[in-house]
């Protein structure tokens, strides 16, 4: 029926209306007659509106008669009707042939790339590796090689687990799944020992399996042994293990900034002004004046691209220029302001960087001035537990 439908739609069809006291018989018979009526909707008792094709409108007519009904054309529906509507209109059928071709010749590129990154972890330059693996913008379908593509890139990126690319309409959906760093697992068979992965001062160390290497205040640096996997014996000699046990230490983070006695400090007003271009792929036409009312700003361009569907893009987009107006503050510190200023500054992205809190032991503070401003050092003490697993090579 759907089918059927769409077909008369193509072919045309008629909006009639029929207007009697047998509305009943005259459906019954164009059933039986195999006409294919849809759409109906009565508004009177005597009087119905139903669409029909244009090639059963005379057995229609004829129904009509035969059952005493008045039959009536309320309008005309489908694609001859249209054609001929605006046959007299040349320029306007000219572009609208034009339009069909040039949507045609589009469809044959790739208008937009779409990246698809797995629970949204980033993968830095990835737009510009697939361009140079050889998928890009305003490129002929035919000529894109996705298993080409998909191999320069894994021989290139070393942090990528898996990709692929689906070329659907217009747009190339890129997947990418980024690999995870994962350290290496020592079977709990294999001989080794537990070195520092940190630079600290020993506090507390407590061997399960294994001989200390380390005592406490002792400093080490990265890769020192702390706990080496082999235990001796009076009577059974050196044997090999796997370490086990913990290492407390205490752990340095210092973060220093300078702090200007005179500084020019940024910040925005709120109040923003919005200007757009027009992108044909990649000429674009200024739809506004191109110099800003502000006098200093920031700038965010965001591109909305246009489609015909969910994956049938088009090389026109509309680039939208926000400007931030932007005032420029001078401020003086004293010495002291400048000094806390840093302190706030430096503590707060230390406790940003710092999970564990409450391990935190003392915090350092110390400042050195010079003749424009007052440098700031802020250090942290903090316990953690360190050292990692090193196999034994022999």
């Amino acid at each position: 029926m759907l089918i059927r439908i769409i077909l008369n739609y193509i072919i045309g069809y008629i909006r009639i209306s029929v207007e009697g006291y047998y509305i009943e018989r005259f459906i019954n018979i164009c059933r039986n007659n195999k006409i294919t009526i849809w759409n109906l909707k009565r508004n009177k008792d005597v009087r119905l509106e139903l669409n029909i094709g244009i090639k059963d409108l005379k057995n229609v007519v004829k129904i009509g008669k035969k059952t005493k009904c008045k039959v009536k054309i309320v309008r005309k529906r489908g694609l001859p009707f249209l054609f001929n509507k605006y046959k007299k209109r040349k320029i306007f059928l000219a572009f609208l042939i034009l339009i069909v071709v040039l949507l045609s010749i589009a469809s044959n590129f790739v208008w937009n790339i779409q990246i698809t990154e797995e629970n949204n972890q980033e993968v830095e330059n990835i737009y510009q590796d697939i361009q140079q693996a050889g998928l890009s913008i305003g490129q002929l379908k035919a000529k894109v090689n996705t298993k080409e593509i998909i191999n320069k890139i894994r021989l290139n990126r070393n942090d990528i687990a898996w990709i692929g690319i689906e070329i659907k309409g217009t747009n190339a959906i890129v997947k990418i799944v980024k690999a995870t760093s994962k350290p290496d697992i020592i079977d709990d068979e294999e001989y080794c020992n537990i070195v520092s992965d940190k630079q600290g001062v020993i506090t507390k160390i407590n061997a399960q399996n294994g001989t200390i290497a380390v005592k406490v205040g002792d400093t080490v640096n990265i890769g020192t042994p702390l706990i080496n996997g082999w235990m001796e014996g009076k009577y059974t000699g050196i044997r090999y293990v796997h370490a086990r046990g913990e290492v407390q230490a205490k752990i340095w983070y210092t973060k220093n900034k300078k702090i200007l006695y005179n500084a020019t400090e940024r910040r925005e007003t709120g109040n923003i002004e919005n200007k757009y271009k027009l992108k044909f792929n990649n000429f674009e036409i200024n739809l506004s004046k191109r110099l800003s009312k502000f006098k200093i700003y920031d700038t965010i361009d965001l591109e909305n691209k246009f489609k015909i569907f969910s994956d049938f893009y088009l090389p026109i987009s509309i680039i939208k220029i926000t400007n931030k107006e932007i005032i420029e503050e001078q401020k003086n510190y004293t010495i002291d302001e400048a000094k806390q200023l840093g302190i706030e500054q430096l503590q707060r992205e230390l406790d940003d960087e710092i999970q564990d809190k409450e391990n935190i032991v003392n915090k350092v503070i110390t400042t050195s001035e010079e003749d424009d401003g007052i440098q700031v050092y802020v250090t942290y003490e903090v316990l953690e537990n360190i050292g990692t697993n090193e196999k034994i090579v022999f």
